[in-house]
Protein backbone atom coordinates (compact mmCIF):
# COMPACT_ATOMS: atom_id res chain seq x y z
CA UNK A 1 0.00 0.00 0.00
CA UNK A 2 1.32 3.42 -0.98
CA UNK A 3 1.65 6.23 1.64
CA UNK A 4 -1.06 8.88 1.67
CA UNK A 5 -0.81 11.20 -1.31
CA UNK A 6 1.41 8.79 -3.25
CA UNK A 7 0.12 7.01 -6.38
CA UNK A 8 1.56 5.09 -9.31
CA UNK A 9 0.52 5.49 -12.92
CA UNK A 10 1.63 5.20 -16.53
CA UNK A 11 2.64 8.55 -18.00
CA UNK A 12 4.75 10.14 -20.71
CA UNK A 13 7.56 12.26 -19.28
CA UNK A 14 9.33 15.02 -21.16
CA UNK A 15 12.70 16.13 -19.75
CA UNK A 16 14.44 19.20 -21.17
CA UNK A 17 17.41 21.43 -20.45
CA UNK A 18 19.40 24.18 -22.15
CA UNK A 19 22.72 23.01 -23.63
CA UNK A 20 25.69 25.02 -22.38
CA UNK A 21 23.58 26.88 -19.81
CA UNK A 22 26.51 27.53 -17.47
CA UNK A 23 28.51 29.08 -20.30
CA UNK A 24 25.54 31.25 -21.30
CA UNK A 25 25.07 32.47 -17.72
CA UNK A 26 28.75 33.27 -17.34
CA UNK A 27 28.72 35.26 -20.57
CA UNK A 28 25.48 37.19 -19.92
CA UNK A 29 23.49 36.24 -16.84
CA UNK A 30 20.83 38.93 -17.21
CA UNK A 31 20.32 38.36 -20.93
CA UNK A 32 20.18 34.58 -20.54
CA UNK A 33 17.59 34.75 -17.78
CA UNK A 34 15.50 37.19 -19.81
CA UNK A 35 15.63 34.95 -22.89
CA UNK A 36 14.79 31.86 -20.81
CA UNK A 37 11.75 33.53 -19.26
CA UNK A 38 10.59 34.82 -22.66
CA UNK A 39 10.89 31.35 -24.18
CA UNK A 40 9.02 29.84 -21.26
CA UNK A 41 6.20 32.39 -21.36
CA UNK A 42 5.74 32.57 -25.14
CA UNK A 43 6.67 29.07 -26.31
CA UNK A 44 7.12 26.40 -23.68
CA UNK A 45 4.19 26.93 -21.33
CA UNK A 46 1.63 27.40 -24.16
CA UNK A 47 2.88 24.33 -26.05
CA UNK A 48 2.61 22.13 -22.96
CA UNK A 49 -0.87 23.45 -22.20
CA UNK A 50 -1.98 22.88 -25.81
CA UNK A 51 -1.15 19.16 -25.50
CA UNK A 52 -2.78 18.72 -22.10
CA UNK A 53 0.48 18.42 -20.19
CA UNK A 54 1.74 20.01 -17.00
CA UNK A 55 5.13 21.21 -15.86
CA UNK A 56 5.99 19.24 -12.74
CA UNK A 57 9.18 21.07 -11.85
CA UNK A 58 11.75 23.53 -13.15
CA UNK A 59 15.42 22.63 -12.81
CA UNK A 60 17.08 26.00 -13.26
CA UNK A 61 18.20 25.31 -16.82
CA UNK A 62 15.25 23.13 -17.81
CA UNK A 63 12.02 21.47 -16.78
CA UNK A 64 10.18 18.18 -16.33
CA UNK A 65 6.69 17.81 -17.82
CA UNK A 66 4.05 15.07 -17.59
CA UNK A 67 1.57 14.04 -20.31
CA UNK A 68 -1.25 11.55 -20.51
CA UNK A 69 0.00 9.96 -23.75
CA UNK A 70 3.30 9.54 -25.59
CA UNK A 71 1.69 11.10 -28.66
CA UNK A 72 0.91 14.30 -26.75
CA UNK A 73 4.42 14.47 -25.28
CA UNK A 74 6.23 14.04 -28.60
CA UNK A 75 3.90 16.43 -30.45
CA UNK A 76 4.59 19.00 -27.77
CA UNK A 77 8.37 18.46 -27.89
CA UNK A 78 8.47 18.71 -31.69
CA UNK A 79 6.36 21.88 -31.63
CA UNK A 80 8.63 23.41 -28.99
CA UNK A 81 11.85 22.56 -30.84
CA UNK A 82 10.50 23.98 -34.08
CA UNK A 83 9.34 27.14 -32.32
CA UNK A 84 12.70 27.44 -30.56
CA UNK A 85 14.46 27.26 -33.93
CA UNK A 86 12.52 30.36 -34.95
CA UNK A 87 13.16 31.93 -31.54
CA UNK A 88 16.92 31.46 -32.02
CA UNK A 89 16.96 32.84 -35.56
CA UNK A 90 19.14 35.93 -35.61
CA UNK A 91 20.51 35.36 -32.12
CA UNK A 92 24.33 35.18 -31.91
CA UNK A 93 25.71 31.66 -31.50
CA UNK A 94 26.76 32.41 -27.92
CA UNK A 95 23.24 33.61 -27.01
CA UNK A 96 21.13 30.76 -28.42
CA UNK A 97 18.85 28.72 -26.17
CA UNK A 98 19.33 25.25 -27.65
CA UNK A 99 17.28 22.72 -25.69
CA UNK A 100 17.98 19.00 -25.43
CA UNK A 101 14.80 16.98 -24.92
CA UNK A 102 14.01 13.38 -24.04
CA UNK A 103 10.65 11.58 -23.79
CA UNK A 104 9.89 8.28 -22.06
CA UNK A 105 6.69 6.35 -21.43
CA UNK A 106 6.68 4.36 -18.21
CA UNK A 107 5.52 3.89 -14.65
CA UNK A 108 6.01 6.87 -12.39
CA UNK A 109 5.36 7.59 -8.73
CA UNK A 110 3.32 10.72 -8.06
CA UNK A 111 4.00 12.19 -4.63
CA UNK A 112 1.65 15.13 -4.32
CA UNK A 113 3.26 17.70 -6.65
CA UNK A 114 6.43 15.75 -7.45
CA UNK A 115 7.09 12.69 -9.62
CA UNK A 116 9.90 10.16 -9.60
CA UNK A 117 10.74 6.55 -10.47
CA UNK A 118 12.35 4.75 -13.42
CA UNK A 119 9.97 6.36 -15.90
CA UNK A 120 11.30 9.78 -14.89
CA UNK A 121 14.94 8.70 -14.60
CA UNK A 122 14.97 7.22 -18.09
CA UNK A 123 13.50 10.40 -19.61
CA UNK A 124 16.27 12.44 -17.97
CA UNK A 125 18.98 10.03 -19.14
CA UNK A 126 17.64 10.02 -22.71
CA UNK A 127 17.54 13.81 -22.73
CA UNK A 128 21.25 13.88 -21.82
CA UNK A 129 22.01 11.83 -24.96
CA UNK A 130 20.31 14.31 -27.30
CA UNK A 131 22.25 16.90 -29.26
CA UNK A 132 21.50 20.62 -28.72
CA UNK A 133 18.21 21.31 -30.47
CA UNK A 134 17.53 17.58 -30.58
CA UNK A 135 14.80 15.26 -29.33
CA UNK A 136 15.37 11.61 -28.38
CA UNK A 137 12.71 9.12 -27.29
CA UNK A 138 12.61 5.68 -25.73
CA UNK A 139 11.52 2.52 -27.53
CA UNK A 140 8.23 2.51 -25.61
CA UNK A 141 7.44 5.98 -26.95
CA UNK A 142 8.48 5.02 -30.47
CA UNK A 143 5.99 2.13 -30.44
CA UNK A 144 3.19 4.59 -29.69
CA UNK A 145 4.02 7.38 -32.13
CA UNK A 146 5.63 5.82 -35.20
CA UNK A 147 3.73 6.54 -38.43
CA UNK A 148 1.53 9.05 -36.56
CA UNK A 149 3.62 12.24 -36.78
CA UNK A 150 5.32 14.20 -39.58
CA UNK A 151 8.79 13.29 -38.32
CA UNK A 152 11.31 10.53 -38.89
CA UNK A 153 13.02 8.27 -36.38
CA UNK A 154 16.65 7.17 -36.34
CA UNK A 155 17.35 4.05 -34.30
CA UNK A 156 20.26 4.66 -31.92
CA UNK A 157 20.29 1.12 -30.57
CA UNK A 158 20.25 0.05 -26.95
CA UNK A 159 21.86 2.41 -24.45
CA UNK A 160 23.04 1.63 -20.94
CA UNK A 161 21.67 4.36 -18.69
CA UNK A 162 22.70 5.12 -15.15
CA UNK A 163 20.71 3.49 -12.33
CA UNK A 164 18.61 1.41 -14.75
CA UNK A 165 19.30 -2.33 -14.72
CA UNK A 166 18.57 -3.11 -18.40
CA UNK A 167 19.62 -1.24 -21.58
CA UNK A 168 17.06 1.16 -23.07
CA UNK A 169 16.27 1.31 -26.78
CA UNK A 170 16.37 4.92 -27.97
CA UNK A 171 15.50 6.80 -31.14
CA UNK A 172 16.52 10.22 -32.41
CA UNK A 173 13.57 12.20 -33.76
CA UNK A 174 14.30 13.79 -37.13
CA UNK A 175 12.12 16.86 -37.27
CA UNK A 176 12.72 17.98 -40.85
CA UNK A 177 9.56 18.49 -42.86
CA UNK A 178 9.72 18.46 -46.64
CA UNK A 179 8.12 21.85 -46.85
CA UNK A 180 10.57 23.33 -44.37
CA UNK A 181 13.51 22.71 -46.66
CA UNK A 182 11.99 23.85 -49.95
CA UNK A 183 14.28 26.16 -51.93
CA UNK A 184 13.46 29.08 -54.22
CA UNK A 185 12.34 27.92 -57.65
CA UNK A 186 15.62 28.68 -59.43
CA UNK A 187 18.10 27.66 -56.77
CA UNK A 188 19.12 24.50 -54.98
CA UNK A 189 18.93 25.16 -51.25
CA UNK A 190 22.37 25.15 -49.66
CA UNK A 191 22.66 25.23 -45.90
CA UNK A 192 24.80 27.99 -44.46
CA UNK A 193 26.63 25.64 -42.12
CA UNK A 194 26.89 21.86 -42.40
CA UNK A 195 26.07 20.17 -45.70
CA UNK A 196 23.01 17.97 -45.98
CA UNK A 197 22.65 14.69 -47.85
CA UNK A 198 19.64 12.68 -48.98
CA UNK A 199 19.72 8.94 -49.66
CA UNK A 200 17.02 8.23 -52.22
CA UNK A 201 15.27 4.85 -52.08
CA UNK A 202 17.37 2.34 -53.98
CA UNK A 203 15.75 0.92 -57.11
CA UNK A 204 14.96 -2.78 -57.35
CA UNK A 205 16.08 -3.70 -60.87
CA UNK A 206 15.39 -7.40 -60.50
CA UNK A 207 11.79 -7.09 -61.66
CA UNK A 208 10.34 -9.00 -58.71
CA UNK A 209 8.31 -6.73 -56.38
CA UNK A 210 8.78 -9.26 -53.58
CA UNK A 211 12.46 -8.26 -53.54
CA UNK A 212 11.71 -4.60 -52.80
CA UNK A 213 12.61 -5.32 -49.20
CA UNK A 214 16.26 -5.67 -50.25
CA UNK A 215 16.38 -2.20 -51.79
CA UNK A 216 14.42 -0.63 -48.92
CA UNK A 217 16.59 -2.31 -46.31
CA UNK A 218 19.76 -1.13 -48.03
CA UNK A 219 18.47 2.45 -48.14
CA UNK A 220 17.56 2.40 -44.44
CA UNK A 221 20.90 0.88 -43.44
CA UNK A 222 22.85 3.51 -45.38
CA UNK A 223 20.81 6.32 -43.79
CA UNK A 224 21.55 4.88 -40.35
CA UNK A 225 25.27 4.43 -41.10
CA UNK A 226 25.66 7.95 -42.49
CA UNK A 227 23.84 9.43 -39.50
CA UNK A 228 26.80 8.38 -37.32
CA UNK A 229 28.85 11.14 -38.96
CA UNK A 230 27.85 14.25 -37.06
CA UNK A 231 29.44 16.82 -39.36
CA UNK A 232 26.74 16.62 -42.02
CA UNK A 233 22.97 16.19 -41.91
CA UNK A 234 21.16 13.16 -43.32
CA UNK A 235 17.52 13.58 -44.33
CA UNK A 236 15.12 11.30 -42.48
CA UNK A 237 13.73 8.09 -43.96
CA UNK A 238 10.14 9.32 -43.91
CA UNK A 239 11.05 12.25 -46.16
CA UNK A 240 13.12 10.39 -48.73
CA UNK A 241 10.74 7.45 -49.04
CA UNK A 242 8.09 9.77 -50.47
CA UNK A 243 10.18 9.53 -53.68
CA UNK A 244 9.98 5.73 -53.82
CA UNK A 245 8.78 4.50 -57.19
CA UNK A 246 8.96 7.94 -58.81
CA UNK A 247 11.74 8.97 -61.19
CA UNK A 248 13.16 12.26 -59.95
CA UNK A 249 15.61 14.83 -61.25
CA UNK A 250 18.40 15.12 -58.68
CA UNK A 251 18.33 18.91 -58.81
CA UNK A 252 14.60 18.86 -58.05
CA UNK A 253 15.26 16.63 -55.05
CA UNK A 254 17.94 19.05 -53.92
CA UNK A 255 15.47 21.93 -54.07
CA UNK A 256 12.68 20.11 -52.26
CA UNK A 257 14.81 18.64 -49.47
CA UNK A 258 17.34 21.45 -49.17
CA UNK A 259 20.39 19.23 -49.65
CA UNK A 260 23.76 19.67 -51.33
CA UNK A 261 24.29 15.98 -52.08
CA UNK A 262 22.10 13.10 -53.20
CA UNK A 263 22.97 9.41 -53.07
CA UNK A 264 21.07 7.16 -55.42
CA UNK A 265 21.52 3.51 -56.19
CA UNK A 266 20.05 0.21 -57.24
CA UNK A 267 20.01 -3.49 -56.43
CA UNK A 268 19.77 -6.28 -58.98
CA UNK A 269 19.39 -9.89 -57.82
CA UNK A 270 20.07 -12.79 -60.16
CA UNK A 271 19.95 -16.22 -58.60
CA UNK A 272 22.20 -16.12 -55.57
CA UNK A 273 24.18 -13.09 -56.74
CA UNK A 274 23.43 -9.47 -55.97
CA UNK A 275 24.81 -6.37 -57.67
CA UNK A 276 24.58 -3.10 -55.74
CA UNK A 277 25.44 0.20 -57.41
CA UNK A 278 25.59 3.60 -55.75
CA UNK A 279 26.49 7.10 -56.90
CA UNK A 280 26.92 10.38 -55.05
CA UNK A 281 25.74 13.44 -56.96
CA UNK A 282 26.14 17.18 -56.45
CA UNK A 283 22.56 18.44 -56.18
CA UNK A 284 23.39 21.88 -57.57
CA UNK A 285 25.29 20.86 -60.70
CA UNK A 286 24.11 17.29 -61.24
CA UNK A 287 27.75 16.18 -61.49
CA UNK A 288 28.72 12.73 -60.25
CA UNK A 289 31.21 12.88 -57.38
CA UNK A 290 31.65 9.19 -56.63
CA UNK A 291 30.32 5.86 -57.86
CA UNK A 292 30.95 2.25 -56.97
CA UNK A 293 29.59 -1.21 -57.71
CA UNK A 294 29.47 -4.20 -55.36
CA UNK A 295 28.99 -7.78 -56.53
CA UNK A 296 28.29 -10.26 -53.75
CA UNK A 297 26.92 -13.71 -53.05
CA UNK A 298 23.63 -13.48 -51.16
CA UNK A 299 24.35 -16.08 -48.49
CA UNK A 300 23.08 -13.90 -45.62
CA UNK A 301 20.92 -10.90 -46.51
CA UNK A 302 21.62 -9.09 -43.24
CA UNK A 303 25.36 -9.60 -43.52
CA UNK A 304 25.19 -8.37 -47.11
CA UNK A 305 23.30 -5.21 -46.13
CA UNK A 306 25.63 -4.54 -43.20
CA UNK A 307 28.76 -4.92 -45.33
CA UNK A 308 27.51 -2.83 -48.24
CA UNK A 309 26.00 -0.05 -46.12
CA UNK A 310 29.16 0.34 -44.02
CA UNK A 311 31.35 0.37 -47.13
CA UNK A 312 29.15 2.92 -48.91
CA UNK A 313 28.91 5.18 -45.86
CA UNK A 314 32.63 4.90 -45.19
CA UNK A 315 33.39 5.88 -48.79
CA UNK A 316 30.88 8.72 -49.04
CA UNK A 317 31.95 10.66 -45.93
CA UNK A 318 35.46 11.51 -47.21
CA UNK A 319 34.06 12.27 -50.68
CA UNK A 320 31.66 14.84 -49.19
CA UNK A 321 34.57 16.34 -47.27
CA UNK A 322 36.67 16.64 -50.45
CA UNK A 323 33.80 18.20 -52.37
CA UNK A 324 33.24 20.75 -49.60
CA UNK A 325 36.94 21.63 -49.56
CA UNK A 326 37.06 22.09 -53.33
CA UNK A 327 34.32 24.71 -53.03
CA UNK A 328 36.16 26.56 -50.24
CA UNK A 329 39.79 26.36 -51.22
CA UNK A 330 39.96 29.78 -52.89
CA UNK A 331 38.24 31.68 -50.08
CA UNK A 332 40.07 33.49 -47.28
CA UNK A 333 39.59 32.02 -43.81
CA UNK A 334 38.24 35.26 -42.36
CA UNK A 335 35.27 34.92 -44.73
CA UNK A 336 34.39 31.35 -43.71
CA UNK A 337 31.81 30.14 -41.20
CA UNK A 338 32.48 27.54 -38.52
CA UNK A 339 31.75 24.52 -40.72
CA UNK A 340 33.84 25.89 -43.58
CA UNK A 341 36.74 26.59 -41.25
CA UNK A 342 36.50 23.04 -39.95
CA UNK A 343 36.71 21.61 -43.47
CA UNK A 344 39.73 23.80 -44.26
CA UNK A 345 41.44 22.72 -41.05
CA UNK A 346 40.81 19.04 -41.71
CA UNK A 347 42.41 19.40 -45.14
CA UNK A 348 45.50 20.87 -43.48
CA UNK A 349 45.81 17.82 -41.22
CA UNK A 350 47.28 15.84 -44.13
CA UNK A 351 50.35 18.12 -44.04
CA UNK A 352 50.06 19.05 -40.39
CA UNK A 353 53.80 19.21 -39.70
CA UNK A 354 54.17 22.18 -42.04
CA UNK A 355 50.97 23.92 -40.98
CA UNK A 356 50.76 23.21 -37.24
CA UNK A 357 50.06 26.65 -35.89
CA UNK A 358 47.89 27.71 -38.82
CA UNK A 359 45.74 24.59 -38.44
CA UNK A 360 45.27 25.13 -34.72
CA UNK A 361 44.28 28.75 -35.35
CA UNK A 362 41.72 27.65 -37.94
CA UNK A 363 40.06 25.24 -35.49
CA UNK A 364 40.16 27.90 -32.76
CA UNK A 365 38.45 30.29 -35.19
CA UNK A 366 35.83 27.61 -35.90
CA UNK A 367 35.13 27.31 -32.16
CA UNK A 368 34.90 31.09 -31.82
CA UNK A 369 32.49 31.23 -34.77
CA UNK A 370 30.29 28.50 -33.25
CA UNK A 371 31.03 27.42 -29.66
CA UNK A 372 28.44 24.61 -30.02
CA UNK A 373 30.25 22.86 -32.92
CA UNK A 374 31.59 19.72 -31.21
CA UNK A 375 33.71 18.53 -34.15
CA UNK A 376 35.84 21.68 -34.01
CA UNK A 377 36.83 20.84 -30.41
CA UNK A 378 37.74 17.26 -31.29
CA UNK A 379 39.73 18.35 -34.35
CA UNK A 380 41.74 20.80 -32.25
CA UNK A 381 42.37 18.02 -29.72
CA UNK A 382 43.75 15.78 -32.46
CA UNK A 383 46.19 18.57 -33.36
CA UNK A 384 47.62 18.27 -29.85
CA UNK A 385 47.87 14.50 -30.35
CA UNK A 386 49.87 15.08 -33.54
CA UNK A 387 52.18 17.43 -31.62
CA UNK A 388 52.86 14.73 -29.04
CA UNK A 389 53.47 12.10 -31.73
CA UNK A 390 56.01 14.31 -33.53
CA UNK A 391 57.68 15.42 -30.24
CA UNK A 392 56.79 19.02 -31.13
CA UNK A 393 54.67 19.63 -28.03
CA UNK A 394 56.44 22.13 -25.77
CA UNK A 395 54.85 20.39 -22.78
CA UNK A 396 53.40 16.97 -23.58
CA UNK A 397 51.61 16.71 -20.22
CA UNK A 398 49.87 20.02 -20.85
CA UNK A 399 48.98 18.86 -24.37
CA UNK A 400 47.38 15.68 -22.97
CA UNK A 401 45.45 17.73 -20.42
CA UNK A 402 44.21 19.98 -23.21
CA UNK A 403 43.00 16.93 -25.16
CA UNK A 404 40.92 15.78 -22.19
CA UNK A 405 39.55 19.30 -21.67
CA UNK A 406 38.53 19.66 -25.33
CA UNK A 407 36.92 16.20 -25.29
CA UNK A 408 34.96 17.20 -22.18
CA UNK A 409 33.68 20.36 -23.88
CA UNK A 410 32.67 18.41 -26.98
CA UNK A 411 30.85 15.79 -24.89
CA UNK A 412 28.79 18.51 -23.20
CA UNK A 413 27.58 19.56 -26.65
CA UNK A 414 27.21 16.24 -28.47
CA UNK A 415 27.81 13.20 -26.22
CA UNK A 416 27.09 10.71 -29.04
CA UNK A 417 29.82 12.11 -31.31
CA UNK A 418 32.26 9.29 -32.07
CA UNK A 419 35.15 11.78 -32.45
CA UNK A 420 35.06 12.42 -28.69
CA UNK A 421 36.05 8.83 -27.99
CA UNK A 422 38.64 8.96 -30.75
CA UNK A 423 40.24 11.87 -28.87
CA UNK A 424 40.00 10.02 -25.56
CA UNK A 425 41.57 6.97 -27.18
CA UNK A 426 44.56 9.11 -28.19
CA UNK A 427 44.75 10.99 -24.89
CA UNK A 428 44.79 7.83 -22.77
CA UNK A 429 47.27 6.33 -25.24
CA UNK A 430 49.80 9.11 -24.73
CA UNK A 431 49.42 8.83 -20.97
CA UNK A 432 50.22 5.13 -21.19
CA UNK A 433 46.71 4.25 -19.98
CA UNK A 434 46.36 1.59 -22.63
CA UNK A 435 43.41 -0.32 -21.22
CA UNK A 436 41.40 2.91 -21.09
CA UNK A 437 42.66 3.74 -24.59
CA UNK A 438 41.34 0.44 -25.92
CA UNK A 439 37.99 0.98 -24.17
CA UNK A 440 37.64 4.43 -25.74
CA UNK A 441 38.66 3.01 -29.11
CA UNK A 442 35.98 0.34 -28.89
CA UNK A 443 33.43 3.03 -28.03
CA UNK A 444 34.33 5.14 -31.05
CA UNK A 445 33.93 2.10 -33.35
CA UNK A 446 30.62 1.23 -31.70
CA UNK A 447 29.32 4.77 -32.23
CA UNK A 448 30.43 4.87 -35.87
CA UNK A 449 31.32 1.52 -37.43
CA UNK A 450 31.54 3.21 -40.85
CA UNK A 451 34.52 5.39 -39.90
CA UNK A 452 38.01 4.32 -40.90
CA UNK A 453 39.35 6.86 -38.39
CA UNK A 454 37.54 5.03 -35.60
CA UNK A 455 39.11 1.68 -36.53
CA UNK A 456 42.52 3.32 -36.93
CA UNK A 457 42.40 4.68 -33.37
CA UNK A 458 41.38 1.29 -32.00
CA UNK A 459 44.11 -0.49 -34.00
CA UNK A 460 46.73 1.85 -32.54
CA UNK A 461 45.55 1.17 -28.99
CA UNK A 462 45.32 -2.60 -29.46
CA UNK A 463 48.82 -3.03 -30.92
CA UNK A 464 50.38 -1.25 -27.98
CA UNK A 465 48.11 -3.00 -25.47
CA UNK A 466 49.36 -6.38 -26.67
CA UNK A 467 46.47 -7.47 -28.92
CA UNK A 468 48.17 -7.36 -32.35
CA UNK A 469 45.87 -9.86 -34.08
CA UNK A 470 42.77 -7.79 -33.36
CA UNK A 471 44.71 -4.64 -34.21
CA UNK A 472 45.47 -6.10 -37.63
CA UNK A 473 41.78 -6.82 -38.25
CA UNK A 474 40.93 -3.22 -37.37
CA UNK A 475 43.64 -1.85 -39.66
CA UNK A 476 42.40 -4.00 -42.54
CA UNK A 477 38.90 -2.66 -41.87
CA UNK A 478 40.29 0.86 -42.41
CA UNK A 479 41.42 -0.13 -45.90
CA UNK A 480 38.08 -1.78 -46.60
CA UNK A 481 36.08 1.28 -45.55
CA UNK A 482 38.28 3.91 -47.18
CA UNK A 483 40.34 2.27 -49.93
CA UNK A 484 41.07 5.53 -51.79
CA UNK A 485 42.24 7.58 -48.81
CA UNK A 486 45.28 9.63 -49.94
CA UNK A 487 46.70 9.18 -46.43
CA UNK A 488 46.69 5.40 -46.50
CA UNK A 489 50.17 5.40 -45.00
CA UNK A 490 48.38 5.85 -41.66
CA UNK A 491 46.64 2.51 -42.15
CA UNK A 492 49.89 0.89 -43.30
CA UNK A 493 51.51 2.15 -40.10
CA UNK A 494 48.88 0.38 -38.01
CA UNK A 495 49.37 -2.81 -40.04
CA UNK A 496 53.12 -2.50 -39.52
CA UNK A 497 52.69 -2.21 -35.74
CA UNK A 498 50.29 -5.17 -35.69
CA UNK A 499 52.71 -7.41 -37.62
CA UNK A 500 55.63 -6.18 -35.52
CA UNK A 501 53.70 -7.15 -32.40
CA UNK A 502 53.30 -10.64 -33.88
CA UNK A 503 57.06 -10.66 -34.68
CA UNK A 504 56.30 -11.01 -38.37
CA UNK A 505 59.20 -8.76 -39.34
CA UNK A 506 59.17 -9.29 -43.12
CA UNK A 507 55.51 -8.27 -43.31
CA UNK A 508 56.12 -5.37 -40.94
CA UNK A 509 58.93 -4.09 -43.16
CA UNK A 510 56.74 -4.29 -46.27
CA UNK A 511 54.08 -2.12 -44.63
CA UNK A 512 56.70 0.29 -43.32
CA UNK A 513 58.08 0.78 -46.83
CA UNK A 514 54.61 2.01 -47.85
CA UNK A 515 54.70 4.49 -44.98
CA UNK A 516 58.14 5.78 -45.95
CA UNK A 517 57.20 6.16 -49.61
CA UNK A 518 54.49 8.59 -48.49
CA UNK A 519 56.51 10.34 -45.76
CA UNK A 520 60.22 9.64 -46.25
CA UNK A 521 61.32 12.15 -43.60
CA UNK A 522 59.07 10.96 -40.75
CA UNK A 523 61.44 10.33 -37.83
CA UNK A 524 59.09 7.86 -36.12
CA UNK A 525 58.98 5.79 -39.31
CA UNK A 526 62.78 5.93 -39.43
CA UNK A 527 62.96 4.60 -35.88
CA UNK A 528 60.71 1.65 -36.71
CA UNK A 529 62.76 0.97 -39.85
CA UNK A 530 65.87 0.69 -37.67
CA UNK A 531 64.06 -1.68 -35.30
CA UNK A 532 62.78 -3.96 -38.05
CA UNK A 533 66.07 -4.06 -39.98
CA UNK A 534 67.75 -5.03 -36.72
CA UNK A 535 65.32 -7.91 -36.22
CA UNK A 536 65.83 -8.99 -39.84
CA UNK A 537 69.61 -8.97 -39.20
CA UNK A 538 70.25 -6.79 -42.24
CA UNK A 539 73.24 -5.37 -40.42
CA UNK A 540 74.68 -2.85 -42.88
CA UNK A 541 71.30 -1.31 -43.66
CA UNK A 542 70.37 -1.36 -39.98
CA UNK A 543 73.60 0.35 -38.95
CA UNK A 544 73.18 3.11 -41.55
CA UNK A 545 69.56 3.60 -40.53
CA UNK A 546 70.52 3.69 -36.85
CA UNK A 547 73.13 6.37 -37.49
CA UNK A 548 70.56 8.51 -39.29
CA UNK A 549 68.00 7.95 -36.53
CA UNK A 550 70.38 8.83 -33.68
CA UNK A 551 71.30 12.05 -35.48
CA UNK A 552 67.64 13.06 -35.17
CA UNK A 553 66.82 11.59 -31.74
CA UNK A 554 69.09 12.01 -28.74
CA UNK A 555 68.65 8.59 -27.13
CA UNK A 556 71.66 7.18 -25.35
CA UNK A 557 69.96 4.81 -22.90
CA UNK A 558 66.89 2.61 -22.68
CA UNK A 559 65.36 5.15 -20.32
CA UNK A 560 65.85 7.86 -22.95
CA UNK A 561 63.93 5.73 -25.43
CA UNK A 562 61.18 4.94 -22.94
CA UNK A 563 60.66 8.67 -22.40
CA UNK A 564 59.89 9.28 -26.09
CA UNK A 565 57.91 6.06 -26.65
CA UNK A 566 54.45 5.16 -25.41
CA UNK A 567 54.52 4.20 -21.76
CA UNK A 568 53.55 0.61 -20.93
CA UNK A 569 53.49 -0.33 -24.63
CA UNK A 570 53.70 -4.01 -25.53
CA UNK A 571 55.96 -2.95 -28.42
CA UNK A 572 58.55 -1.28 -26.19
CA UNK A 573 60.76 -4.31 -25.51
CA UNK A 574 60.46 -5.50 -29.13
CA UNK A 575 61.71 -2.09 -30.24
CA UNK A 576 64.59 -1.98 -27.77
CA UNK A 577 65.63 -5.47 -28.87
CA UNK A 578 65.57 -4.40 -32.53
CA UNK A 579 67.60 -1.26 -31.87
CA UNK A 580 70.26 -3.29 -30.08
CA UNK A 581 70.39 -5.80 -32.91
CA UNK A 582 70.93 -2.82 -35.22
CA UNK A 583 74.05 -1.93 -33.22
CA UNK A 584 72.73 0.47 -30.60
CA UNK A 585 74.46 0.13 -27.24
CA UNK A 586 71.77 1.79 -25.13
Amino acid sequence: MEPDGVTRKLAAILAADVAGYTRLMEADEEGTLAAWWTARRDLIDPAIADQGGRIVKHTGDGFLAEFGTAHDAVRCAVAMQRALQDFNTGRPDDRRLDFRMGVNLGDIVVDREDIYGDGVNIAARIEALAEPGGLWISGSVHQEVRNKLDVGFEDQGEQVVKNVSVPVRVYRVQMERRGDAAAPADDVAVAADKPALAVLPFDNLGGNPEEDYLADGMTEDIITALSKFHWFYVIARNSVFTYKGHAQNVQTVGKELGVRYVLEGSIRKAGNRVRITAQLIDAASGNHIWAERFDRQMDDVFELQDEASLKIAGSIAPEVSKAELAALIQRRTENLNSWELYVRGMANMATYGKLREETKRIFEQAIEADPTFADAYTALALCYSADIYSLRAADSTAAMDMMFELAKKASEIDPRNFRIYQVLCHAHFWRGELRQSVEAGRQTVELNPSSADAYQALAMALSNFGEPEEAERCALMCLKLNPLDPNQHNYSFQLMQARLGQRQFEDAYEYLERCLSARPHDVAYLGFKTVILGHLERREEAAACLSDYLAKRDIKTADDYRRIFVRNSALLEINLEGLRKAGWDG
